[in-house]
């Protein structure tokens, strides 16, 4: 059965449930929160999508392979773990590099444990979304 306003209010919920899912990857250095809660948030938001139109439409929606994903996903945490021993630091040691420092200011901190988060995400909603689009299609 496919229902009409399922299906409208998930393309809805899709989209809110994926910015809210990076709010809380961003939120989640200082905070509650992190790669792994907002992945699992952004793959909630595909499985609504899929249980209302349709694995097919979920992995069209979703552009890439879900296997793909988490591929891409677990070699982003690898570089970041990798980075620390370019400046001769143990494995997975978090490294900052600043844009924009004055002598007044520091700048804009951007660091390798962003690159790990953004990574643990990507691992999170991609096998998430493997299993789930796989147990659905046998159903």
């Amino acid at each position: 059965m496919k229902s009409i306003i399922l299906i409208a209010g998930s393309r809805l919920l899709v989209a809110l449930l994926v910015v809210f899912s990076v709010y809380m990857l961003l939120r989640g250095h200082n905070q509650p929160g992190g790669g792994f809660i907002g992945g699992l948030v952004a793959a909630t938001g595909f499985v609504i999508f899929a249980i209302a139109c349709g694995t097919a439409d979920a992995r069209r929606a979703l552009r890439f392979r879900p296997t793909n994903i988490a591929a891409v996903g677990l070699g982003m945490a690898l570089f970041a773990g990798i980075m620390a021993v370019f400046w001769s630091d143990a494995f997975f040691t978090g490294q900052w590099l600043f844009i924009n420092a004055t002598p007044e200011d520091k700048g804009t901190p951007l660091s390798s444990v962003l690159i790990f988060d953004v990574g643990v995400y990507l691992v999170v909603l991609g096998s998430v979304l493997s299993i789930v689009f796989a147990l659905e299609e046998e159903v």
